[in-house]
Formats: structure tokens, C-alpha cells, sequence
């Protein structure tokens, strides 16, 4: 077969597009889109590793990231913080590192999809169009969903329960101001809710704080649920630590714990059975759905997203992948673990359809770790496979009641060194340059 020259390629693809690339025998998205275009969607653990995985593996790929913020505040391990064990500035992350990987860190909130034209629309009114999108928004908070409750009542009331800073530190500052033998109410969410051992750390940290700095005070929990993730070893916690300080309400068949009026007024709570708790600093955490730009573009049913378990790939729009606390992952929990897994087999399919490397099956994992008191550190986790549509778990473990110390300390080692790799796998640090000669 004779050589093809420069000038006859060009105007074989410009008359044929497509349909001449079986002439020229290379693949066709080379020839028809030279530089292929992913728009991520959410800076987060999954959004910012997706980033980080599809730029390292194929620098020829054009990745930008939109994200409405300029620093990343981790919710994993602000419980720490509201506990006094960790401080605010230690979760917080800039985006210089993806930049100077030359990814496109676009700072604004991603406000439409047009999934027809493969576009992502800005609040700025800029158009990013995308040959792959990937969604992973975080959640939405269903302010409502907790009668009396608003997006305004939560700078009175915080819920501290996403990316926000400013309500990871209203919150911190609540319990400070607060006077030693004030009450401190918690209201719980109902399932789903995105990390289903974190309210209940929180209860920890929250309860430690009081019993270091104001002992006289009291921590008063509303559940509507009957039982939760981790219970054994976060009511023997409670026991233990926080005997004076801590009552949990679970709902059962007879009382219903559901809080049906919030008055923020007269800060009082009352639940389906009756009780009222009046309070003077309270953590509402109500329910929650994927982030609008999810639900927008398509891809939510009710209130999450469904996707193929094989690659996290959107069941309702084309091209999109929809990861993390958006998605349904059925068994596998909405976590920073989770999202950081199911990043990397997102990258992994991106680079397969876009940039023809080769394609393995899809193995998920997440860790949840909870602090219950300093050095006391429990887990739980699985490894997870697609079978039938859905994942599968296997090899799951959790952490039993009356383990020794030092295993809870180690536990608690090994969530730090976790914190320290999936930051680093959402901001990697700069390549160092070899020097030649």
C-alpha cells in the first residue's frame, strides 16, 4: 500500500470524515475529534481523581474541571475538627496542584447539561462543550424535609454536612459560644444519606467536646430510623465515654422519633411521639438527594442517579458517568472511599473508549472509619463486583465490641495515613522533571 501524504490525508478527512477512516486503518475518534474533550463536573474525591487519572494516563486528552469552589474542604474528618481533635485549615486543599498538571480547574457552578448537544452550561453563561462527562456533584441538601427547617434556618441551625466551610465552622462555633450544661440536639436522616456511620462519629466528636471542655452539658439524639451503621460498637462507645452526656432516641414501633416541628424561635423539636426537646445549639442533618446538576442533566431518578455497576456509566443519558454520593451503588455506601474507587474504574473506562487503552473489569472498594474517642478508631468495609447488573459484596468486615486498644489505635493510624493517599490521589503533586545529559 502506497504512503499517504499530508496534504491527501487532510482532504481524505475532510471529504469523508468518518466514514474514510477505514481507508486510512486508524480509529475513527482519532481522526474525527484529534483532541477529545472531558468535562468533570464536582471537585471532589471523585470528580478531582477522575481529573488526575484520565490527564496522567492521556495528556493528549483535554480535561477540564468545574468547581464552584476554590478550595476544597474535606467533609471526611471534619467530625475531627468539631470534636477540637483536628483543626479546619488541616481540610482544606487548593486546586494548583491539578493545574499544574494541566488540567483546566474552572471555578464556577455548572448550572445545565444539554446532553443532546454534549455541552455543560455555567452560571457565568460559558459553554463547555465534552466528548465524556462525568458528574459527581456531592449531595443536595432536601432542607424540607425536616418541617420548619430551610436552607435560611440552617445559618441559625447548621447541618455541616457537605463541602460547605462555613458550616463545618458555624457549627464548631455554636459549641463554643454555648454556655457549660446547654443541650445540644442532633437530628438524624433517614436512609439513604451519604456516609452512614458520619452523623454518628459526630455524635462521638460532638460528645467529646463537651465532656473536655463543658461536662455539665448534654447531647440529645432524634432518630427516625431503628438501628444504624455500626451500632454495636457506637452505643458501646456510648457507654463507655459518654455514659452522662449522650441519650439516643431510635424510633421503634411504638415511639416514632421523627422530628415533625422545628421551631426555631422557641428552639424546640418535637417528634411524631410526642417528645420536645428544647435545645440551645442544634445539628440538623435532613435528608438528601444527588446535586442538581445531576437531576438536571437527566440522569436522577427521584432522588439519585442510576448507573451501570460495570463502569459507573449514567442507565439514563449517554456519555455521562454519574459517581459517589449522586449515584446508586445499591450496598456500596455513599463515602469519600467509594467515590475515590469508582474514580479510578470511571478514568479506566474514559481512557478505554477515548484514548483506546485496554479495558479490565471493574473491582470497587471502600473503608469507612469512625473516631469514637481519641485513639479509638472502628471500621468497617467490602470489596465490591459487578454481577447482574448490580455490585456485589464480598470479603466484608466491620469492627466488633470489645476489641483490644491498641487495634482501635491502629485503626485510627491507618485512617490518617488514608486521609494523607486519597489527597494526594485528588491533588497529586507535580511530576518532578528529569534532566537529560
Amino acid at each position: 500500500m502506497s504512503r499517504i501524504t499530508r496534504r491527501e490525508f487532510g482532504k481524505v478527512v475532510g471529504a469523508g470524515g468518518a466514514s474514510a477512516i477505514a481507508i486510512s486503518g486508524l480509529p475513527a475518534f482519532a481522526i474525527a475529534q484529534r483532541t477529545p474533550k472531558v468535562v468533570i463536573v464536582g471537585g471532589g474525591a471523585g470528580g478531582a481523581t477522575v481529573a488526575h487519572y484520565v490527564r496522567k494516563d492521556a495528556p493528549n486528552i483535554d480535561v477540564t474541571l468545574i468547581e464552584a469552589n476554590s478550595t476544597y474542604s474535606s467533609s471526611f474528618f471534619s467530625n475531627l475538627y468539631i470534636g477540637g481533635i483536628r483543626s479546619l485549615e488541616s481540610l482544606d486543599h487548593g486546586y494548583a496542584r491539578l493545574r499544574n498538571h494541566r488540567i483546566k480547574v474552572v471555578h464556577d457552578r455548572a448550572t445545565d447539561v444539554d446532553a443532546v448537544g454534549k455541552t455543560v452550561r455555567t452560571l457565568s453563561g460559558t459553554n463547555f462543550s465534552y466528548d465524556r462527562l462525568v458528574l459527581s456533584p456531592g449531595i443536595d441538601i432536601k432542607y424540607d424535609s425536616v418541617p420548619g427547617y430551610s436552607r435560611e434556618a440552617a445559618a441559625l441551625f447548621p447541618h455541616a454536612y457537605n463541602t460547605d466551610r462555613a458550616q463545618k465552622q458555624l457549627l464548631k462555633r455554636q459549641l463554643e459560644a454555648m454556655p457549660d450544661g446547654g443541650v445540644v440536639l442532633m437530628v438524624m436522616p433517614n436512609n439513604p444519606f451519604r456516609c452512614p456511620p458520619g452523623p454518628y462519629e459526630r455524635a462521638c466528636m460532638i460528645a467529646h467536646y463537651l465532656k473536655t471542655r463543658k461536662p455539665r452539658s448534654k447531647l440529645v439524639i432524634l432518630d427516625p430510623k431503628k438501628a444504624f451503621s455500626k451500632q454495636p460498637v457506637f452505643t458501646e462507645a456510648f457507654d463507655k465515654y459518654y455514659k452522662d452526656i449522650i441519650e439516643l432516641n431510635l424510633s421503634t414501633e411504638i415511639d416514632d422519633f421523627t422530628v415533625v416541628r422545628l421551631d426555631g424561635k422557641a428552639r424546640e423539636a418535637e417528634t411524631k411521639a410526642g417528645r420536645k426537646v428544647r435545645f440551645d445549639v442544634a445539628n440538623i442533618i435532613p435528608q438528601q438527594r444527588a446535586g442538581e446538576i445531576a437531576v438536571r442533566a437527566g440522569c436522577a431518578e427521584k432522588d439519585w442517579c442510576p448507573i451501570n455497576a460495570e463502569n459507573f456509566s449514567s442507565k439514563n443519558v449517554k456519555d455521562v458517568y454519574v459517581l459517589g454520593d449522586a449515584s446508586i451503588a445499591a450496598e456500596m455506601p455513599k463515602s469519600a472511599f467509594s467515590a475515590n474507587s469508582q474514580a479510578k474504574a470511571v478514568a479506566e473506562d474514559i481512557l478505554a473508549e477515548l484514548a483506546g487503552k485496554e479495558r479490565f473489569p471493574a473491582r470497587y472498594h471502600n473503608t469507612c472509619w469512625s473516631l469514637l474517642a481519641p485513639d479509638d478508631a472502628v471500621k468497617i468495609g467490602a470489596t465490591y463486583a459487578p454481577k447482574d447488573g448490580k455490585l456485589d459484596p464480598s470479603g466484608s468486615f466491620v469492627s466488633q465490641k470489645g476489641e483490644d486498644a491498641g487495634l482501635r489505635k491502629q485503626n485510627y493510624a491507618e485512617s490518617i495515613g488514608w486521609y494523607a493517599n486519597i489527597i494526594a490521589d485528588m491533588f497529586p503533586a507535580t511530576p518532578s522533571r528529569v534532566s537529560k545529559g
